[in-house]
């Protein structure tokens, strides 16, 4: 399998340095496509496909979301795939986008009494899962999606983030 060829760029925020982001994006993104390989035969293109991730602020965000989905309001983070693509599907050698705003994940983490680094991983996984057409709209496909990102996450040493129990 090939690995994924991941370009950072820090916009906005008090996010760590870009050595670090690197290095942690490496490790989730390349665990998770190697889960998604191993574990749900999806496949991935014999070049390295490429990712690109946008780390910024709620104000960044707020203004994307509001452009692309209508929701005037910050999230804490958005995937926009290069290419529509279901489960499953061969994607493009150019995977797509995912942005991340500081400020709603570090609210949420300390809401949840999680250190910033698991919340931020878990949404690295949820954002990339959204690249290959995993969606929590409906029930079932959320339980899906959520099923991965749990294993995906335990993978990663980390709990479940949808129940109280250690995976």
């Amino acid at each position: 399998m090939s690995e994924i060829e991941i370009q950072i760029s820090v916009e906005a925020g008090p996010w760590p340095d870009e050595k670090t982001l690197s290095s942690m994006s490496e490790r989730v993104i390349g665990t998770a496509a190697r889960h998604l390989a191993r574990e749900e035969g999806q496949p991935l293109p014999q070049a390295a496909p490429e990712l690109s991730l946008l780390f910024t602020d709620d104000a960044s965000i707020r203004s994307i979301n509001a452009e692309w989905r209508g929701q005037d309001k910050p999230t804490n983070v958005l995937s926009f795939p290069a290419f529509p693509v279901q489960p499953g599907d061969m994607p493009g050698p150019m995977l797509g986008d995912i942005i991340l705003a500081h400020e709603t994940v570090a609210r949420e983490a300390a809401e949840m009494g999680k250190p910033f680094e698991e919340h931020l991983t878990h949404l690295l996984v949820h954002g990339f899962l959204h690249l290959f057409g995993y969606d929590h709209m409906e029930t079932d496909e959320a339980e899906e999606m959520e099923g991965l990102e749990t294993r995906i996450l335990s993978e990663l040493g980390l709990s479940d983030p949808y129940g109280d129990d250690p995976v």
